[in-house]
């Protein structure tokens, strides 16, 4: 969900009102994921490099967060989302990290769309814990070595129990993947757009749901081999 400054500065405004703009952002695509039958929704809130921004900045960030976690919690529990949150917790204030759990608690039970928040993560941790996870469970006897394949490993990351993201949406014209999903989006397919996030609405979703609809989605084999089995 990248652009939020940038949308910010280009109106005269701080930093963070272009963040609290991309809430509003945020409230509409989960809805209209809902509304099409998305299964899962997975949003970058905030990466395990987003630390090094300006301590201001990542201070109205947290209380951002802290603030609109609380104010939407019941919305989204009214309307049967399912939340869960995936990356490193530790550092967060206890008062977040007890809103997090609060909050998948409260959802756990629900059966409308997953909404997965990544906040402190990154790709390479992700990638990096599963291999501290795998080498423990090693050390201990817990599994052998001859078992350890990609679905094994896959079993050791934030979505082990989830499928891999189909589509993979980047906002602000940047042309990169920055540390998301690197193990998960190995086949998914990319679109990116100019669009900064608080502007990206539904219409902008659609649009990409629709480009996404054109593609030929193969895992490695041939166009014709995908034709004759459809």
């Amino acid at each position: 969900m990248d652009g939020n400054g940038r949308w910010a500065s280009q109106r005269g405004l701080p930093r963070i009102a272009g963040h609290k703009a991309g809430v509003d952002a945020v409230r509409e695509i989960i809805q209209t994921s809902a509304e099409l039958g998305i299964e899962v929704l997975s949003l970058f809130a905030f990466s395990s490099e987003n630390w090094s921004r300006p301590p201001l900045e990542v201070k109205g960030l947290m209380t951002l967060f802290f603030t609109a976690l609380n104010k939407e919690i019941k919305n989204l529990h009214k309307n049967g989302v399912r939340i869960r949150f995936i990356g490193e917790r530790s550092r967060f204030s206890q008062k977040l990290q007890t809103s997090m759990t609060d909050a998948e608690t409260l959802t756990a039970d629900n059966t409308g769309l997953i909404l997965v928040i990544a906040v402190n993560y990154g790709g390479r941790w992700d990638i990096t814990q599963a291999c501290r996870a795998v080498a423990n469970d090693l050390k201990q006897g817990l599994i052998d070595e001859a078992s350890i394949d990609e679905t094994f490993f896959q079993s050791y990351l934030s979505l082990r129990d989830l499928p891999e993201p189909d589509l993979f949406i980047r906002t602000s014209g940047e042309q990169r993947m920055s540390n998301f999903f690197l193990w998960q989006c190995a086949y998914s397919e990319l679109f990116f757009t100019d669009c900064f996030w608080p502007d990206f609405r539904r219409e902008q979703y659609e649009q990409a749901l629709e480009d996404y609809q054109t593609r030929q989605r193969r895992f490695g084999k041939t166009a014709d081999q995908i034709d004759s089995s459809s």
